[in-house]
């Protein structure tokens, strides 16, 4: 009797180890898996001919994006500015 009981005490114990070493192993591969954010995507600049650049040039007071977009040159605050802050 006292064999069968340690004969199930040692399969107990390998059970227990087993299972840890499969569960550290589980929490190792979540830990260890990319989780950073994807790289942002390159914004690529519009390429427009001289025409249609100035064309497209949106007026003193019109909402921009960046300064190519506005005829004065000046986006401030999403506005196609006339003048800059410091004159």
């Amino acid at each position: 009797m006292v064999q069968v009981t340690a004969h199930t005490v040692k399969m107990h114990c390998w059970k227990t180890l087993v299972v840890a070493l499969l569960c550290s192993l589980l929490l190792c591969q979540t830990r260890c898996a990319s989780l950073s954010q994807p790289e942002p995507q390159l914004v690529r600049q519009r390429r427009m001919t001289p025409f249609w650049r100035g064309v497209s040039l949106r007026p003193v007071g019109a909402s921009c994006r960046d300064n190519s977009e506005c005829i004065t040159m000046l986006c401030r605050k999403n506005r196609c500015f006339l003048t800059t802050a410091s004159e």
